[in-house]
């Protein structure tokens, strides 16, 4: 059966479903986007996401299109009419369709965004067989552009790091900065070292990840200790556990960096551990 998707305000069967060769997204990459998971036909992090989605259309200047409780709405009709249980949600608005092809913005009075929602089936999602013998990631240089804290639909070299990882027998590509880890290909990093959890900053230099926002608060609740600066790769290679986070892989543990084993090379306690709390949690606020 077709799944059900969302274009501006239409429920059609995703064949039926059309954008304009204008549209500013396909053409300038001018959008934003947000995926948000769904556990047991439920929503996770859902006003995470709505928040941040918010911030990301009020820093390229684009209207939101819908009040938080149509986005809601939206999210659950699709859910339902294609009987989603495991799997996410993908949102994407753009800055519209003006009907030609111009560096300069349209009139935001005569241009409305573009609107597309549709779902993505991922039974394995909690029960993930990746996340019991852990990933492997490489590291690359990270050039992509100066605001990733906006999240942005310009995902073409994080798609090219993940097909370079892919390459070398690896799962992943983290960025590097000036030496220090920036992020995952799609996901925010970390690293655990004598029991404590340490992950970048919040800057403009990564994706202020909704998944990372709740994995850390509940790692405090779990006393769990958190130092949230930037780390090295040598210092992430030498660490006792790692993982990434993001919406489509809650905890996701890392054994081994561009080819050196971290401790046992299997996922360690305390990233089990973090995976379980999260889903347990999640569950517990899902709507």
């Amino acid at each position: 059966m077709s799944r059900i998707v969302h274009v501006n305000g239409a429920y059609l069967p995703e064949d039926q479903a059309r954008v304009s060769i204008f549209d500013r997204g396909f053409l300038m990459a001018d959008g934003v986007y947000e995926v948000t998971t769904v556990i047991d036909g439920k929503l996770i992090d859902f006003d995470g996401h709505l928040a941040r989605l918010q911030r990301s259309l009020d820093e390229l200047g684009i209207a939101n299109p819908m009040k938080r409780d149509q986005w809601l709405e939206v999210h659950r009709q699709l859910v339902a009419q294609n009987g989603l249980d495991q799997g996410m949600v993908y949102l994407q608005v753009t800055r519209g369709a003006p009907g030609d092809r111009d560096f300069v913005f349209p009139d935001p009075e005569t241009t409305t965004p573009t609107v597309v929602l549709f779902t993505q089936s991922n039974p394995a999602l909690v029960d993930s067989p990746k996340a019991k013998k852990g990933i492997k990631v490489i590291t690359i240089d990270d050039i992509r552009w100066g605001r990733r804290d906006i999240k942005t639909v310009q995902l073409l070299y994080p798609s090219m790091g993940k097909m370079m990882a892919i390459r070398q027998g690896a799962d992943d590509a983290w960025m590097v900065q000036d030496g220090d880890v920036t992020e995952g290909s799609s996901n925010n990093a970390y690293i655990i070292k004598d029991g404590r959890i340490i992950t970048r900053a919040l800057s403009s230099d990564i994706l202020h990840g909704i998944t990372r926002a709740a994995v850390l608060r509940f790692a405090r609740e779990a006393q769990m200790p958190v130092e949230e600066r930037s780390f090295t790769v040598d210092e992430a290679k030498s660490a006792d556990e790692a993982f990434v986070t993001s919406a489509s892989t809650f905890v996701m543990p890392v054994v081994e960096i561009d080819g050196a084993k971290l401790g046992a090379g299997i996922p360690g306690p305390l990233a089990t551990r973090l995976r379980e709390i999260y889903i347990e949690e999640s569950r517990k606020a899902a709507i």
